[in-house]
């Protein structure tokens, strides 16, 4: 499974119907609207690179009121919960 984070501009009065619109591409896991210089970034898990490649200029770019996209494809994956987990090996409950 590849994972990517796609950031995407899109002009301001479009953005929530942008994202439902994004939203509602099979592939697209998750949409955010956030703060900053980037309005909308969604993340992505599709089987192949090939797929991306359609994807995110085929579909996304697409989308009527996005502008821009950049997209960075996942390596790895790293959560607070991975961190923990691997900081609790060979501990023993208390209990």
């Amino acid at each position: 499974m590849i994972t990517a984070i796609v950031l995407i501009h899109a002009e301001a009065d479009t953005i929530t119907e942008a994202a439902q619109a994004i939203a509602d591409i099979d592939g697209v896991q998750e949409v955010y609207s956030c703060a900053g210089s980037i309005d909308l970034i969604a993340i992505v898990r599709i089987q192949s690179h090939e797929e991306l490649a359609e994807l995110v200029p085929g579909r996304i770019s697409k989308v009527a009121g996005v502008r821009h996209t950049d997209t960075h494809i996942a390596f790895r994956s790293y959560s607070h919960a991975d961190a923990e987990s691997a900081f609790a090996i060979g501990i023993q409950d208390a209990d």
